[in-house]
């Protein structure tokens, strides 16, 4: 066994541990980072990345399968489209693969040293790494940061293998099923269920709540159940999945009033929620404080030792990658010496067909935290561009505290509005009113136009919805 040391330690390569690696080695600190898998982590590898890429070619299928809906627009195709699942997994690892390169460059042009092991913690200094070819090499550091992220939930009935499956299963998948039953109604099982009906594969979704997406309110959640219904996808709401009939190939499902059915399935796609990393590379040697199964960390993502930080998923909810990497960054600086401290807003995106943004406090939010709002929305009904994307679905909602008029929250659900968050988030933390939002001159036709709208209609003079 070797050794070698360093100022500051990585374990994790994801977003949020490959971030505090180039932000500490560009702050001058001899920087480790190490993952047992490539760089980049769940979400570029097997998560994020993936799965947008596959959405972006569902999308696409569907444009070109829909052709009474293109004839209603002038298009005339004959014959009906396929898909070459494989082909497009190539495609869709072709790009994962260039940003994975682009992750490494990074981390070599700042100095981070990377390797690729197995990492085992032996204290608040000090870390195994097991590599590949069984050596060992011991890393001290004076500043370890825990960045181990998280793994899908699997369901003790319900063992990932076989026809059971993850979200990283589903990614690599090169033959279309032809029965997919999706376990989960939350993003994950939507967006991946979703994808693949539009490649052509029946779907049902099975979901033990009684509404889909249970994290957001029901006005954003309806235009997703109603175009889940248009793309005949039944949803089994109130229902739990109890086990798999390997001789019938099918799932057995019991709804809130005992009665069993069983629905045939080439794959059972799980999505029942991830859960922290925090076992399994001798964390519990060190007795962190936890917040239940996360990592406890203040403001400046510290834990309870001195010298360990923990970012990412591993310090709870919402675990998304973009938290992560704010984390990273955050965390790089607070090593360097610098005056920083978490408060920042957190966009939440679900990449459904309608897309969902949620960001800061909803109505029911704002309710249950005491505070006095006004909310309006704007439907994309009364949108130039969104009836030009012949999708006309979907509004934009904003939320003030009715004393000052801050802007304390916005959400948005329809085609696209992923790409309405920047604004969104950076109304929050730029502390507008409705008034300077509604002063904000938007570029037409654009969705963004709403943004503005459903300001003006909260301050009593919408111009173009009554």
């Amino acid at each position: 066994m070797t050794d070698r040391t360093c100022a500051v330690l990585v374990v994790g390569g994801g977003p949020g541990g490959y971030v505090a690696a180039i932000r500490t080695a560009q702050h001058g600190l001899d920087t480790v980072i190490v993952d047992a898998g490539p760089m980049g982590g769940t979400c570029l590898n097997v998560g994020c990345i993936p799965s947008k890429a596959l959405i972006h070619v569902a999308d696409e299928m569907a444009a070109v399968s829909n052709h009474a809906e293109l004839g209603r627009l002038g298009i005339r195709i004959g014959g009906d489209p396929t898909i070459d699942l494989a082909a497009t997994v190539g495609w869709k690892d072709g790009v994962v693969g260039r940003l994975r390169t682009g992750v490494e460059r990074l981390l070599d042009a700042a100095g981070a040293t990377r390797i690729t092991g197995r990492a085992v913690i032996v204290d608040g200094k000090t870390v195994r790494i097991e590599q590949a070819d069984g050596s060992s090499l011991l890393v001290r550091a004076e500043h370890l940061v825990i960045a181990t992220g998280s793994r899908p939930v699997e369901l003790p009935h319900l063992p990932f293998g076989g026809p059971i499956i993850s979200s990283t299963d589903a990614l690599a998948l090169t033959e279309m099923p032809a029965e997919l039953v999706v376990v989960g109604a939350g993003y994950i099982g939507l967006e991946l269920g979703i994808a693949f009906r539009k490649f052509g594969a029946r779907v049902t979704v099975v979901e033990m709540a009684d509404r889909i997406l249970p994290q957001y309110d029901s006005a954003l959640t309806a235009p997703v159940a109603k175009r889940l219904a248009g793309l005949d996808v039944p949803v089994l709401l109130r229902t739990l999945a109890t086990g798999w009939a390997a001789e019938d190939g099918a799932l057995v499902v019991g709804d809130h009033d005992g009665h069993e059915q069983r629905l045939p399935a080439d794959r059972v796609l799980v999505t029942v929620g991830r859960t922290p990393v925090v076992t399994g590379f001798g964390l519990e040697s060190l007795d962190l404080g936890m917040d239940g199964k996360f990592i406890r960390v203040d403001d400046r993502c510290r834990t309870s030792m001195r010298g360990v930080y923990a970012i990412g998923d591993v310090t709870g909810e919402p675990m998304l990658a973009h938290r992560a990497t704010a984390q990273g960054e955050l965390v790089a600086d607070v090593i360097a010496g610098h005056r920083r401290a978490w408060d920042s807003v957190i966009p939440e995106v679900c990449f459904t067909d309608p897309e969902i943004v949620s960001v800061g406090m909803s109505p029911e939010r704002a309710a249950d935290a005491g505070v006095d709002v006004i909310t309006e929305t704007f439907p994309f009904a009364a949108s130039g561009r969104a009836l030009t994307l012949d999708r006309g679905d979907g509004f934009v909602r904003i939320v003030a505290r009715r004393e000052d008029h801050l802007v304390v929250g916005a959400q948005a659900v329809g085609a696209g509005v992923a790409e309405l968050s920047g604004e969104l988030v950076t109304a929050i933390e730029m502390g507008s009113t409705l008034e300077d939002v509604a002063s904000i001159v938007h570029a037409h036709p654009t969705l963004a136009e709403s943004i503005g709208e459903a300001a003006m209609k909260a301050l009593g003079h919408g111009l173009h919805v009554r």
